[in-house]
Formats: structure tokens, C-alpha cells, sequence
């Protein structure tokens, strides 16, 4: 049983993403990249967006539970889309993690594989797309 849903609804990548509380309101533009004038957001932006804050909370989580103050950490989350050989597309995602100045190369390395077995994004693309955690 879910202790929080949140429900969003659009009607494609030009048009709008709309939270059911109005929250969120945002215009959705095809990337140039892909032929689109990439004058609004895009899926892969918001899924980087969500899953940098997702993965910089449960860090501050798992930090805290072993008492080391990461209050100065950010996570920056870049999804890539590519082709998938079969006629659609794929994501992969490389979180990069800024910790703050102190924490020793091996306790770094412990937090982030810690983190990434408690962040709800990182379970759900676990064996789904390709994840790289680069510590910075």
C-alpha cells in the first residue's frame, strides 16, 4: 500500500505535464534534437530533476543514520535517450555526487552504494537502464 501517490497527466511531449493537486504546470516541447523546437521541458528532464532530489534525499537519509553531515551534498542526474536497436528508445542515467570536503574516498564510495539501494528511483531502474554513480 502506497503512503503517497502522485498522479500527473499529459497528452504527449507537446503539450503540458499537469499535477492533480496544480503543483505542477509545465510546458512539454519535442528536444531539437529530436526535431521539436525544444521551447518547453521534456520527460528526460523531469525523470533527472526527480531522480537527483530522490537520490540527494536518501542520501541525507542513509548520511544521517551513520551520523556524517552531507548537508552540503548535491546530486546532479543526466538521463540520456538513445535508440534501442529495436525501433523504439531507451535511458540510461549517471548521478554525480558532490560531497562535501572531508569524507574519505572509501566512506564516499560506502554512502553512494548505500544510498543507491535505498533511493526509490534507483529501485526502480535497477536491471531496467544502465546507472553510473560518479563520485565528484
Amino acid at each position: 500500500m502506497s503512503i503517497y501517490t502522485a498522479i500527473a497527466t499529459s497528452s504527449g511531449r507537446d503539450a503540458r505535464a499537469v499535477s492533480s493537486d496544480g503543483r505542477l504546470d509545465v510546458k512539454l516541447a519535442l528536444q531539437k534534437e529530436l526535431g521539436g523546437d525544444g521551447e518547453g521541458t521534456n520527460p528526460e528532464q523531469l525523470f533527472a530533476a526527480g531522480y537527483a532530489a530522490c537520490f540527494a534525499s536518501a542520501l541525507r537519509l542513509v548520511a544521517g543514520s551513520k551520523q556524517i553531515d552531507v548537508s552540503d551534498a548535491a546530486v546532479t542526474a543526466e538521463v540520456g535517450l538513445s535508440p534501442n536497436g529495436k525501433g523504439g528508445f531507451q535511458l540510461d542515467a549517471t548521478l554525480r555526487v558532490e560531497l562535501p570536503d572531508g569524507i574519505a574516498p572509501e566512506v564516499a564510495r560506502e554512502l553512494v552504494e548505500a544510498t543507491h539501494q535505498v533511493c526509490p528511483y534507483s529501485n526502480a531502474t535497477r536491471g531496467n537502464i544502465p546507472v553510473e554513480l560518479v563520485i565528484e
